[in-house]
């Protein structure tokens, strides 16, 4: 039976441990407003992006663009989007599980991590991490965003890779995100299939615009990505450090009443002994 001591000092560790994880609770409680905002604020202008481009694809005629250009020969890369910091429940673990549904062929396959974890699951598993970005998970820029694309589009255009997907956790309420996977190089069926278009006058023509849009496109997918992908990193941190306040909460309620049970045995006890002590002596 572990003595009084012990369970005292179980009780003071759990305590702390519960601060601990009340302040990572609060903390991301209040990052996770800023970037749930974000994330919504930029939804409508990503779809107005998609919309005009598909707009202008649709009047765009018979267009070839690098960007556009279909290969049967290369590697596949995949843009894995997750977490630089652990404590977020399962919100990695999906994200990789995902990113892992998409592999093929684990040689002809290479990665693109987004956060330390992303890179550290896929190099310790032989993986080809060929590039890697750290300390933007949480608070991901516009920049961010436009260097990711501009890398990615150098190794697509330059005949590196034939295909380019992206993984990434859709944000869909504070207790709720879905790993998703998106197709992100080459660029098909841009014009959508049937519905109808807005009618614009280009210049100098449609096919320049569109030559001018799909890398500004590529980087406003990106980057609601990143900020789809921060706000469900938070959201998932501040329910795993919301259970863990929690559990904590319960732990200590059952070691203090192991506590008192063992009190009141020693208590038992020493009454016992000296009742009998007493009883010797008559």
């Amino acid at each position: 039976m572990a003595s009084l001591q012990d369970i005292r000092r179980r009780i003071k560790s759990v305590k702390s441990i519960q601060q601990i994880t009340n302040a990572m609770n609060m903390v991301a409680t209040s990052r996770l407003r800023r970037a749930k905002e974000a994330a919504v604020a930029n939804k409508p202008y990503a779809d107005k992006m998609a919309q005009v481009v598909s707009d202008i694809a649709a009047n765009a005629g018979d267009f070839s663009h690098p960007l556009l250009e279909k290969r049967t020969e290369g590697k596949r890369l995949i843009l894995v989007l997750a977490s630089d910091k652990g404590l977020a429940g399962a919100y990695a673990s999906n994200a990789f599980k995902e990113a892992v549904a998409q592999v093929e062929d684990k040689a002809s396959t290479e990665i693109v991590a987004v956060g330390r974890k992303t890179d550290t699951f896929f190099r310790n598993r032989d993986y080809d991490v060929v590039k890697s970005y750290a300390g933007i998970s949480e608070r991901p820029s516009y920049e961010n965003a436009k260097e990711i694309a501009n890398d990615l589009i150098s190794r697509f255009a330059d005949g590196e890779v034939k295909e380019i997907y992206m993984v990434y956790t859709r944000f869909v309420s504070a207790i709720s995100c879905v790993p998703e996977t998106v197709k992100l190089l080459p660029f098909s069926d841009l014009a959508g299939e049937g519905g109808s278009h807005a009618e614009y006058i280009y210049e100098p023509s449609a096919a320049e615009v569109l030559g001018f849009m799909l890398p500004q496109y590529l980087v406003t997918t990106i980057y609601a990505a990143l900020l789809q992908s921060a706000a469900s990193e938070l959201s998932s941190r501040m329910n795993a450090m919301s259970n863990a306040t929690d559990n904590a909460q319960e732990l200590i309620a059952k070691l203090d009443l192991h506590y008192n049970k063992v009190r009141q045995a020693n208590i038992t006890r020493e009454i016992t002994e000296i009742v009998g002590g007493a009883e010797a002596l008559k």
